[in-house]
């Protein structure tokens, strides 16, 4: 059974380690989109401008959101050594990657609003059904916490727990 556990912790740091690549990578791809958006020296006119500007935004979103999700999978589940039995633990892992979620689908519903206004208005229902998905999400997680609430006040010493391991990985 330990061999197995030591898989497991090898699978999850390669996928923390390629997270982590994909979000440097998408901040060097941000730099160089912002970099042909406002360099003096192009004949850019200023709406591509302001959409390379904008495609900057996107790509450091996504960043964010890989590099929060191989922050979260280290923490919960190399650093923790989580057991995803208890419903605290579970409620803080989905909090966590909910959050992204949400930011992230929420700022790129902004983006395409911005985009589709000026470039194809006839697409701003899509830009639409984004932000209407991040508010679905939204409230379906608050949904969430509001039924485990109950169950972790079954089990208080699992908070407990799962508050002192707070204090230890940082």
């Amino acid at each position: 059974m330990e061999i197995i556990r030591k898989a497991f912790g090898v699978g999850y740091s390669l996928i923390i380690v390629l997270f982590f690549g994909c979000g440097l990578a998408l901040i060097g791809f941000g730099a160089v989109e912002l970099w042909q958006g406002i360099n003096p020296t192009s004949e850019l006119p200023l709406r591509a401008r302001f959409n390379s500007v904008l495609e900057t935004i996107g790509l450091l979103t996504i960043a964010v959101a890989a590099l929060e999700l191989g922050q979260t999978i280290l923490e919960e589940e190399v650093l923790r050594k989580a057991q995803m039995s208890a419903p605290t633990r579970v409620r803080r892992f989905l909090s966590r990657f909910l959050v992204v979620v949400v930011v992230s689908l929420s700022i790129e519903s902004l983006v395409a609003v911005f985009q589709f206004a000026h470039d194809d208005p006839l697409r701003l229902p899509q830009a639409s059904a984004i932000a209407v998905s991040a508010a679905a999400l939204l409230a379906a997680w608050g949904v969430f916490i509001k039924f485990n609430k109950s169950a972790e006040e079954l089990e208080p010493e699992a908070l407990e727990h799962a508050k002192s391991e707070d204090s230890k990985v940082d």
